[in-house]
């Protein structure tokens, strides 16, 4: 979605330009990405591998605030909530339920049952169900897209626990 939460699509005229400075301008500019076409091929309905979508992915350590129990996945978490900081403070940034490997997972079911608490680290205004609380003290490396007008990641993937030896900061708005 382009800056300002105007829900529009942005067309553009050909443009002739090496393929990784065209994506890495997009991206900084907080696109999705960039189509990329064979010049000479011409439009057909369908995937035939003509056309590419080449999306811009970002990546960032958020801090663990929680998980939604479920009897169906890895680890039994169904998803893990997130917290940003903002002004000093953690906000909550949405949640991830992708990318988990079954050994990550009952790893890091085991070590985040021994930080439970009670309320959350955060004002949660969520829907979820079944949520268990944990102090913000791990750091997850979320893969995601672009953010939602209203400050959500879009597209989130769980890509492991940042080592705080090595860069366990958390994102800040």
């Amino acid at each position: 979605m382009p800056p300002g939460g105007e829900e529009a699509i942005r067309l553009s005229e050909e443009i002739e330009a090496d393929g990784e400075t065209l994506l890495r301008i997009a991206c900084e500019h907080g696109l999705e990405g960039i189509i990329a076409k064979d010049r000479n091929s011409t439009y057909r309905g369908g995937r035939y591998g003509d056309w590419l979508k080449i999306k811009c992915i970002q990546s960032d350590g958020f801090a663990i605030i929680g998980y939604q129990k479920s009897s169906s996945a890895f680890g039994n978490i169904g998803a893990l909530l997130l917290a940003a900081r903002k002004d000093g403070k953690l906000v909550y940034v949405g949640s991830v339920g992708t990318g988990f490997k079954a050994d990550q997972a009952m790893q890091l079911r085991a070590t985040m049952d021994k930080m439970k608490v009670s309320a959350p680290a955060v004002r949660y205004t969520g829907r979820r169900k079944n949520l268990i609380w944990i102090k913000p003290t791990l750091v997850a490396e979320i893969e995601y897209r672009s953010w939602t007008h209203d400050g959500k990641l879009r597209h989130p993937s769980y890509k492991g626990l940042r080592d705080p030896a090595d860069n366990s900061a958390i994102y800040e708005f």
